[in-house]
């Protein structure tokens, strides 16, 4: 194995043992090889998340360890913030997107994992957090003059948020695209509300740079 997959399997083994001080280690050693921070979180950090996404929902683990792997990763992003705002800095804004959980959902960890991404790739994100009122993404998104909404649920019972946004970025007139993910989401459900879909956070980045085109 290459050094550079030595770190990414390192990376992604410290979030699969929910070992926060190991992947503080493993990202200053990324960095240290001068690696891409995007390269980093996508093929460390979020591949250990994912799989224990999965853990979760098998019923293997309970959310106390998933809880605990999302806090190993955020202890790891910031590690590779500076360099992801630097290198950021260092090429053209793509983009501004408006992120959040929608009113009534709690769960941030593919959000998150989602909004490190959009950074890495050189779009300008501004995450509202959980449990955000629609009213919050409209006027955020009036605010900054946003290109892109981003909504998330993890429950069936908050999917329905992501509709009445839907209505009210049509109601608002605001010339933005709109795109929704989360464990509950399908492309159908995406579909009938009008709005774009990820299935995962990479996917998420690609699916925005061509929304962007759309525009």
């Amino acid at each position: 194995m290459s050094e550079k997959g030595a770190i990414f399997l390192e990376l992604e083994n410290s979030i699969k043992n929910y070992d926060k001080e190991a992947a503080i280690e493993a990202a200053k050693k990324a960095l240290k090889m001068g690696l891409d921070p995007i390269e980093v979180i996508e093929e460390g950090l979020a591949k250990g998340l994912r799989e224990v996404g999965t853990r979760y929902e098998n019923g293997e683990i309970f959310m106390v360890e998933l809880v605990a792997a999302a806090e190993a990763m955020k202890s790891a992003m910031k590690i590779l913030e500076p360099e992801i705002l630097k290198r950021k800095s260092e090429r053209k804004v793509l983009g501004k997107v408006v992120l959040g959980t929608v009113a009534g959902d709690i769960h941030d960890i593919g959000k998150n994992i989602v909004a490190s991404l959009l950074i890495a790739a050189g779009f300008e994100v501004y995450d509202l957090g959980t449990d955000v009122p629609v009213e919050k993404f409209i006027e955020k998104a009036k605010e900054v003059k946003a290109d892109v909404i981003g909504a998330s649920a993890l429950l069936t019972t908050t999917m329905l948020v992501q509709k009445d946004l839907a209505e009210a970025i049509k109601r608002s007139g605001l010339d933005v695209k709109y795109i929704i993910g989360g464990a509950a989401v399908s492309p159908q459900w995406a579909e009938e509300i009008g709005a774009a879909y990820a299935q995962d956070a990479s996917s998420a980045v690609e699916v925005i740079k061509n929304l962007i085109k759309q525009r």
